[in-house]
């Protein structure tokens, strides 16, 4: 049977740069580890949506298994230089050779073509102007420099 793949088009939304607090380890056994990591700040930019994070409403529940592919569950909440507030839920895998992990362990610096750091994003928001935000699903490609994780976020159109 011959299938015409149906296309995949996405839409640049914004960029968003965290800053991170120190990982708490909430649970290790069976040589994996589950770091909950407080989100302490930062911002986001594209075309038609600016902002920061609202403070202390932010955490990355970060599994991380024995070879060190690290398994996020995030939640935050976004507000808009207009004020408006956005829920915003992603999921997402990071992973890659043994040493290019450790650098980043490390705080070093690291090619972000060197790993692997993708997202799938949920929306929720009560914003009029912003109610489209409740009916997509987005997805964002990662890297992680030292000052925090950094995401290129696009909508699924």
């Amino acid at each position: 049977m011959s299938v015409t793949p149906l296309p995949l088009n996405t839409e640049f939304l914004f960029r968003m740069a965290l800053e991170a607090g120190t990982p708490q380890m909430a649970a290790a056994g069976g040589g994996k580890e589950l770091r909950v990591i407080p989100v302490t700040g930062g911002s986001f930019e594209g075309p038609s949506l600016k902002g920061t994070l609202v403070p202390g409403t932010t955490a990355d529940w970060l599994r991380v298994e024995p070879d060190g592919t690290a398994h996020m569950d995030v939640r935050l909440v976004l507000r808009t230089e207009k004020g408006q507030h956005v829920y915003m839920q992603y999921s997402g895998v990071r992973s890659g050779p043994p040493e290019v992990l450790a650098k980043l362990g490390r705080g070093e610096q690291v090619d972000p073509g060197a790993y692997y750091f993708r997202i799938a994003i949920r929306f929720e928001t009560s914003d009029p102007e912003l109610a489209w935000l409740n009916r997509v699903l987005a997805v964002g490609v990662g890297q992680r420099p030292p000052a925090g994780p950094t995401y290129d976020v696009y909508v699924v159109r």
